[in-house]
Formats: structure tokens, sequence, C-alpha cells
């Protein structure tokens, strides 16, 4: 009898992993905290199993504290009579509602036993969609840059709640960056954007990353000198070839 922690990855069905699928299939109650990870959770249960849970939109602390109370005070009973997963896009540890029903679970029902199931995040497929390569060595942060916040600092840097892609770009071009933009990547809902002109995505939208590395930052691998081998191998087929014609 456990309550899971189900991370979906970033919005395709068949992104998410198979145990993730196995807990979905074999759990009594999947209860989802919006209609994006509900819609993927749909390709892997039938919807007489989903539970809604309703969060207010809202900064209000006390509000929200009184929500997760009675989301928590929804999925004990169930968690204690059988398996309950709660899905989130993402990873649930990963800038996730999970860790606040984490918390509430312990705060008020400590008897539930807990499990997570890691998802495919942000932070990794990002560099899939982007086609950006993180080398071995290479260091990289992860910051949250919501309003048109700028983080600067690390050579390389994730940016998460990219919501005013203008204003964040203007910053990081200042301190020096190159940067990249990527909007609901990997994702069903709505429309994948890969750019590097921030006025191609200039309206709100939460799902937007960024991924920005300083001007002329240079990492040699090992591995970068077989290009110029090949390169060389190539050049001397050529002249090779330009003698026997000549011949």
């Amino acid at each position: 009898m456990t309550l899971y922690g189900v991370g979906l990855g970033p919005g395709e069905a068949d992104l998410v992993t198979v145990r993730g699928k196995e807990v979905l299939e074999n759990a009594d109650v999947v209860y989802s905290p919006g209609r994006l990870s509900r819609t993927v959770a749909l390709n892997h249960v039938d919807e007489s199993k989903i539970g809604d849970l309703d969060f207010p939109m809202t900064k209000d602390e006390e509000k929200l504290r009184a929500a997760w109370k009675e989301a928590a005070a929804e999925i004990a009973p169930n968690a204690r009579d059988g398996d309950v997963a709660f899905v989130t896009l993402g990873d649930p540890n990963v800038y996730s509602t999970f860790g606040h029903l984490r918390r509430t679970i312990d705060a008020f029902h400590s008897d539930i036993d807990l499990e997570i199931v890691p998802g495919v995040s942000a932070v990794t497929a990002f560099a899939t969609a982007m086609g950006v390569e993180i080398e071995a060595g290479a260091g990289l942060s992860l910051r949250e840059a919501a309003s048109g916040h700028s983080p600067t600092g690390p050579d390389r840097m994730i940016l998460f709640k990219v919501t005013d892609a203008p204003a964040t770009h203007e910053g990081l071009v200042a301190a020096g960056y190159d940067v990249t933009y990527g909007r609901r990547l990997f994702m069903e809902q709505g429309e994948t954007l890969v750019t590097d002109d921030p006025s191609e995505i200039d309206e709100r939208d939460y799902y937007t990353l960024a991924y920005a590395e300083k001007e002329d930052l240079e990492v040699e691998q090992a591995t970068a000198a077989f290009g110029s081998e090949k390169s060389g191998s190539e050049e001397a087929t050529t002249a090779d070839t330009a003698e026997a014609i000549d011949d």
C-alpha cells in the first residue's frame, strides 16, 4: 500500500519510463494536478482511474497550504488501502508540484509509504531537443528566469520558466552569453519551437526553457581530434587521387 510519485517525462506519452507505465497500470487511483499531466496519464490508464485535484492559481501561501492539506486528506485513505499514483510532468523532484504533496503527507499522514519513480526531466530532454551537447567536464547550472530575470555567472546555464524571453535575452546578451530558446519541448500539447530569436517566443509560456553559454567558450575533448584526423585523411585521399590521374 504505497503512494507513488510518478514522473511522466516532458509531455510525450511514449517518454514515460517502463517503470512509470507499470506503476500507472497497477495503481488503484491515479491523481493528476493539472490538465497536461492528466492528458499524458490517460495514454496509460483508463479515465475511470483518474482522480483530479484542484489547486488554485495563486501566490497566497495560506490558500496553497489549505489546498495541499485537502489533497493529502483525499489521497491518504486510498494510499492506506491500495496503491496510488500522483503524476507530474518531468521528474517528481525537479521543479515539481510533488514536493508539496510529499511534505504535506509527511506532516499529516506519516504512516503512508511513499516511493518516487523518476521521469525524463526537461533538464536532460532540452539538450536533445535543442541539439546541445553537454560535454564531460563541462560545468552546468540550473536557474529560474521568470518575469524577465536574467541570471548570470556560470559558463553554461539551463533557464526554467522563461516567461519574458525578450527581457531575459537582453540581460544575457549584455553579460556575454549566446542563448537558444525552446518552448514545449517533447510535449504533445502546443507548438514546439526552438529558436535563438527571442521575438519568436515573446508570448508568456511557463513551459519555455533557455540554454545560455558564454560566447567563445571552448572545451576540447579528446575525441574532438578525430575530426581533424578525418579532415587530414580526406585531404590525403584527394591528393593521392589527383596524383593517380596525373600519372
